[in-house]
């Protein structure tokens, strides 16, 4: 019962996050600190992934940077200062979460998941995850 309720408080949290503010209170010191933050927002934006036709579609610090209308350079340049991370650390970090979620709170399949991240195939989900974790996607799903 307590783990269902939890589960249900995580997707309510998820779907808030989602959620646009009315209003940035926040004023930024500068251009970078500004730009960082928005990447950060788009990327988070696209989670969770709450169904099978959902698709995470910006993989790359191109695809990002054309949706916020700033070179790619000029983008990653900013998100290095601010956050100290490069964007793409920032991607592959953020679909890591994910998908360990996906594989801990949904029955899906792991290609299906793969495909989901935007992997073209399941066995380059795996190397991603393994990388990251040390252990494969199936691994981790048995020890949750």
């Amino acid at each position: 019962m307590f783990v269902e309720i939890q589960h249900h408080v995580q997707l309510i949290i998820h779907e808030v996050l989602k959620l646009d503010p009315e209003v940035s209170f926040y004023k930024h010191r500068d251009a970078s600190a500004r730009i960082a933050c928005m990447f950060l927002e788009l990327l988070d934006r696209q989670f969770p992934i709450d169904s099978l036709e959902e698709t995470f579609s910006l993989r790359t610090a191109q695809d990002y940077s054309a949706r916020l209308s700033v070179h790619v350079n000029h983008l990653n340049f900013a998100v290095k200062l601010i956050t100290g991370k490069t964007t793409t650390e920032h991607i592959a970090a953020r679909i890591f979460l994910e998908a360990q979620a996906l594989l801990k709170y949904t029955s899906w399949t792991i290609s299906q998941i793969a495909l989901c991240l935007g992997f073209e195939h399941a066995s380059n989900f795996s190397s991603f995850f393994r990388k990251r974790s040390g252990i494969t996607p199936g691994m981790f799903r048995a020890a949750s």
